[in-house]
């Protein structure tokens, strides 16, 4: 009777274990089937207590920064190589100019020498002219050159009689109506009074 009391008890001992490994089994599996996904949509769900921008990324708002810092970056270069490229026109305008300067001093000094070379040319040749009729009135006659003189102005008439022999310019003036004479003679005298006397 004792081993039939025993073997009821290992037998309802073994049943309730059984029993409790079935409702473990049970509770780990509703655990594992129901509980995942609660959590899941637990933490995947706004609460109507945390906004939208709280799930957002914290460093999206950085790369917004950071966007907006290139983009600012990218016009400051853009202005910085258009400006460049207007320097850089200036200085080839600037380098344009001078050079075109430079060809038309070239060009002005070219001409200046040219006109001077002209000009003693000219010079010359009417200093050879002066110096050619003042010979020849010096060899004509004094009675003829004197009528000559006469219907020259004072100033022309000065002019070559300074230039002549003192004796020819002499003979000539004596030649002369006394007033005409004098008329010339002051212009002569007249000429070099207002050069500094040493």
């Amino acid at each position: 009777m004792a081993s039939i009391k025993k073997g009821a008890r290992v037998t309802r001992l073994g049943s309730l274990f059984f029993l409790a490994s079935l409702l473990i089994g049970s509770a780990i599996l509703r655990l594992a089937t129901e509980t995942g996904p609660a959590f899941a949509k637990e933490f995947s769900a706004p609460s109507a207590a945390c906004p939208d921008d709280a799930l957002k990324p914290v460093h999206k708002k950085s790369d917004e920064e950071l966007e907006l810092v290139l983009i600012a970056l990218r016009e400051r270069e853009a202005k910085l190589d258009q400006r460049e490229r207007q320097l850089e026109d200036l200085a080839y305008a600037l380098e344009f100019t001078e050079q075109a300067v430079d060809r038309k001093l070239a060009a002005l000094t070219d001409a200046e020498v040219e006109l001077k070379n002209t000009l003693d040319l000219v010079t010359g040749a009417a200093e050879k002219d002066l110096e050619r009729l003042t010979a020849m009135y010096e060899q004509m006659n004094p009675k003829d050159s004197s009528a000559l003189f006469s219907e020259m102005a004072p100033k022309f008439a000065a002019g070559f009689l300074s230039r002549m022999k003192p004796d020819a310019a002499a003979s000539v003036l004596s030649g002369m109506d006394a007033n005409k004479a004098y008329s010339i003679s002051v212009i002569m005298a007249g000429r070099n009074a207002d050069l500094p006397k040493n």
